[in-house]
């Protein structure tokens, strides 16, 4: 029988945590019904309050000397992802301690910012909610963030996308500890689809802009003012007061993009509005991103979205999806 922990941060999304009691009782619960013991022995683990969760599991503090097969740490519920991190300081070198003594370690979400905080993450493939995805780059550059990835393995530590790419998530460690026949039977149980590759198509590009580098800032505001207008970046670099390899640095230290990543995903960004628009077509987003080739922008929408414009199309516009 496997020793799941539940680490019931500080700031936990409780939606999160239920989400992964609710799937691994309903794994036990079949293999009850096939006549096997528990495949999960669960245990939810707290560094503040004594009690009791949801009326059933008893709260257990991280000193208790139990060693765990496995710990997973649910996403955070607010935006503060340095707060987060430290108001669950002593969470950190506990994990270490578990990873050390063989347990395997997986976050939800958010809860990525913790493991990368604790160096569980360092020079290891990681993913996380793709709205943070910039906030983490830039916070923890020895991190090989697969921006785009539904779910990452890495050397027996785990991440998982944002919301609903938990599931995928604890798909895969049921494999992994029960078998293919009993991941498919939980992905039918709770409707998921497992053919998920990528979270690309989710995302917002919603860049980071409550910092006090003015450079920066200037550089900002002329990308969203004239990203349609502009042929190259060098344009929007002029009367600047930097070396573009200085600012080019600070840009990418800030935002976590370059410059032209950064004027790229603004014209895609705007380019999936009107998309999403009832009249919104592929031509008339091409046009207003600023892009002329067509062949170039399918390309760089494909590329950047997860999907061809035509596709986002039909997924997201309200009158396609009505006609269909």
């Amino acid at each position: 029988m496997v020793d799941l922990g539940i680490l019931l941060t500080r700031h936990h999304r409780l939606l999160s945590v239920a989400a992964i009691l609710d799937v691994f009782e309903s794994v036990n619960k079949f293999c009850k019904a096939d006549g096997q013991e528990p495949a999960f022995r669960l245990h939810v683990i707290s560094q503040q309050n004594a009690g009791t969760l949801f009326n059933q599991y008893t709260l257990q503090p991280l000193d208790n000397g139990q060693k765990y097969d496995l710990i997973l740490v649910p996403a955070f519920g607010i935006d503060d992802m340095q707060a987060a991190i430290s108001d669950n300081n002593a969470c950190m070198q506990w994990l270490r301690n578990q990873y050390e003594q063989g347990a395997a370690i997986g976050s939800v979400c958010t809860g990525a910012f913790l493991l990368a905080a604790s160096g569980l993450l360092d020079q290891r493939n990681a993913t996380t909610h793709v709205s943070a995805a910039a906030a983490f780059a830039a916070a923890f550059p020895s991190v090989h963030l697969q921006e785009n990835a539904v779910v990452t393995q890495d050397q027996g530590v785990y991440t998982s996308g944002g919301a609903t790419s938990t599931f995928h998530l604890l798909l895969r460690i049921i494999e992994n500890y029960c078998g293919r026949d009993m991941s498919i039977r939980i992905a039918k149980y709770f409707a998921i689809d497992m053919d998920r590759e990528q979270q690309t198509y989710f995302a917002t590009f919603e860049p980071r802009t409550t910092h006090h580098d003015e450079l920066v800032s200037q550089l900002q505001l002329r990308i969203q003012k004239d990203f349609s207008q502009v042929s190259t970046i060098e344009e929007l670099l002029n009367d600047i007061p930097a070396s573009r390899r200085n600012l080019a640095r600070r840009f990418k230290t800030i935002t976590g993009t370059t410059p032209i990543e950064y004027l790229q995903r603004t014209r895609i960004e705007a380019a999936k509005k009107i998309l999403e628009q009832a009249t919104g077509g592929v031509l008339e987003s091409m046009v207003a991103s600023g892009y002329s080739d067509e062949k170039a922008f399918r390309q760089l929408f494909k590329k950047t979205v997860g999907m061809t414009p035509s596709a986002y199309r039909n997924k997201y516009n309200k009158r396609v999806a009505e006609t269909a």
